[in-house]
This record gives C-alpha cells, sequence and structure tokens, in this order.
C-alpha cells in the first residue's frame, strides 16, 4: 500500500528478466529484497537489489495495463515510492500500486502559480470513479481532481509547484499516455453496493439497468 507522494524520480530501463529501476545516490536508502515499490504507479517486488536501483519482474498483465513497458523502451524517468508502513502519516490518499488504466494528456499549461493538467481516461468507463474534489492517481502521485465532465471520464487537475519540480509530470506534454488508479474506496464502496443489492449469497453483479447511478442510491434510501 502506498500514499501517493513520491520520495525520487528514477530511471526505468529493460533487462534480463523484466526491468532495471536506478535513482540517485542517497535515495531509497532503506529499500530491502523483497520490498514494494510504487513504479509510476506500478507496484514492483525488489527481486535484485543494487547500490543506486533494484530489478523487478514484471508480467504481461501489468505491462498490458501501463506505460512500463513503452517506458522502459526509451530509458524513461518515473515516479518512485516505497511501500507504506503502519506507522507513516497519510500524506495523499490510499493507493494500492494497481493501475486501473491509461489516461491521455489532453492538455498542460501554467495558470498562475500552478499548472493546469488535463486528462482523459481511455476506457471512459472508469470515469464513474471521478468526481470534483476526490483523489486520483496519476503516474503513482496522489492528486486531487479540480473539475471533471459529467461521465467523469475527462477531468482536469491543478498541480502545485512542488509537486512539478518533484515529479515527472513537468514532462508530460499532449498525447501522453499515463497510469491511473481511481481511488479504491469509491471501487470497494460501489462492489458492496452491488453486493446490498443482489442480497446475501447472490451475484454481485447489477441487474441490467441497475448500475449504480442516483436513482438506484435514492432507491436504496440513500436520499
Amino acid at each position: 500500500m502506498f500514499t501517493g507522494l513520491v520520495q525520487a524520480v528514477g530511471r526505468l530501463e529493460r533487462c534480463s528478466g523484466g526491468v532495471a529501476i536506478h535513482f540517485p545516490p542517497g535515495a531509497l536508502t532503506s529499500l530491502a529484497l523483497g520490498d514494494s515499490v510504487a513504479v509510476d504507479g506500478v507496484c514492483l517486488t525488489v527481486a535484485e537489489l543494487w547500490p543506486d536501483g533494484f530489478r523487478a519482474d514484471v508480467s504481461g498483465e501489468t505491462l498490458g495495463r501501463s506505460t512500463l513497458d513503452s517506458k522502459a523502451k526509451q530509458a524513461g524517468t518515473v515516479n518512485l515510492e516505497p511501500a507504506l508502513r503502519l506507522a507513516d502519516r497519510l500524506g495523499g490518499h490510499l493507493v494500492s500500486g494497481h493501475v486501473d488504466g491509461l489516461g491521455r494528456v489532453i492538455l498542460q499549461e501554467r495558470r498562475g502559480n500552478a499548472w493546469h493538467l488535463e486528462l482523459a481516461w481511455e476506457d471512459s468507463a472508469y470515469g464513474r470513479y471521478v468526481c470534483e474534489k476526490a483523489s486520483i492517481a496519476v503516474d503513482g502521485i496522489s492528486l486531487t481532481v479540480a473539475g471533471c465532465s459529467g461521465d467523469g471520464a475527462r477531468f482536469w487537475i491543478a498541480v502545485i509547484p512542488h509537486t512539478w519540480e518533484s515529479t515527472t509530470l513537468r514532462h508530460l506534454r499532449p498525447g501522453d499516455a499515463v497510469n491511473l488508479e481511481a481511488d479504491l474506496l469509491a471501487k470497494y464502496t460501489e462492489r458492496l453496493l452491488q453486493g446490498r443489492q443482489a442480497g446475501p449469497g447472490a451475484t454481485t453483479e447489477p441487474a441490467p439497468g441497475h448500475g449504480l447511478d442516483r436513482r438506484w442510491l435514492s432507491e436504496q434510501g440513500y436520499g
């Protein structure tokens, strides 16, 4: 489990048996063999540890849902965050490191003392987890949604200078792909409500025409 607060920026490369991640001297000094690290929001396990980086195995599922393969080909920069300790502060939001899918940068521009970043899900169905002031992980960075389209498939974020300068966000350009992970609590809430609708022992799949929407919530007594 992670918080979406990036601790270092590293470089991702292909290597025999997986990918290699290199980071600056003195960064992530507490890493140990077998530890979990979020690499651009993707939870990877340290399979081999070096003074300036580590090697990780990567499955086909992970490569298919994330930007890791394309970034490794280009020796691209990545955001790094070691796993959360139970005694740590939760400065961002709960991030599992399990990327839901890709997004695309629509617009990136400076506005006042912040940067306006507009993104869109490649699979618009994930937009149901996005709402104004909600949390979302973009390339492993915990960010707050400043606004979104009606279906949530397109949304925008105001990025403060510290986050902009200390992560890979400053390298993004329109058309670039990013890893997106929707709010974990929103996904669990949807799943539990679907189960409540189905009843004990029944399937948790929503009945046809009865997805999680305002009308269904009202029918179930949620106001």
